[in-house]
C-alpha cells in the first residue's frame, strides 16, 4: 500500500481531518464532539495521509505552536501498516522548522509504552482528559531522527 502524507491548513482539509476524528475518538473511543474539535484547531499544523488507492483519508495529527502533539488518530483498518510513524515525523519535522526544541503529548495510559519508544519520557503525575487517564511526556526534538521522505504541500 502507498500512502501520501500532506502537511495541511484547518480550513482547507477540515472535513477530510473530521472525518477520521470522528471515525476515531467519537465513535470508537466515545470522546464528546465538543471536546474533540476545539477553538486550537485552527492555529494548529495538521498532518493528513490518505490512502493513494482510494484518495481516503486515513491518518491525521497536528502540533501546536507551543510544541504539543495531539489528535493523532488512524482509521482501525491502518493501525498495523505504521501509518501513525508517518504523522510523528512529519510533526517532528514541523517542530525542528518551527525551531522548537522539545514536543509534548498527553498520551493515554496505554500507550506510554509506545511514545517510550520513540524518545518521548513522562514528566508530572497522571491526570484526567475526556474521561481517560493520561500522562504528559516530552521530547526533544534532537532526539528524533530526521524524516526520510519528502511531505506532499
Amino acid at each position: 500500500m502507498s500512502f501520501s502524507v500532506c502537511l495541511v491548513q484547518w480550513e482547507q482539509a477540515a472535513p477530510l481531518l473530521k472525518k477520521v476524528r470522528e471515525k476515531v475518538f467519537i465513535c470508537e473511543r466515545r470522546i464528546p464532539k465538543g471536546i474533540e474539535f476545539d477553538k486550537k484547531d485552527i492555529n494548529a499544523y495538521h498532518m493528513l495521509v490518505c490512502d493513494d488507492n482510494t484518495q481516503e483519508p486515513i491518518a491525521t495529527g497536528r502540533l501546536l505552536p507551543s510544541g504539543e502533539i495531539s489528535r493523532i488518530a488512524v482509521v482501525m483498518g491502518f493501525r498495523q501498516q505504521s501509518v501513525d510513524r508517518y504523522i510523528l515525523e512529519g510533526l517532528f519535522k514541523i517542530a525542528r522548522e518551527l525551531h522548537l526544541s522539545e514536543v509534548y503529548i498527553n498520551s493515554p495510559l496505554d500507550s506510554v509504552n509506545y511514545f517510550e519508544a520513540k524518545n518521548f519520557h513522562s514528566i508530572n503525575s497522571v491526570f484526567m482528559e475526556a474521561g481517560m487517564a493520561k500522562q504528559k511526556m516530552a521530547c526533544s526534538i534532537s532526539n528524533v531522527s530526521h524524516a526520510k521522505y519528502y511531505l506532499n504541500h
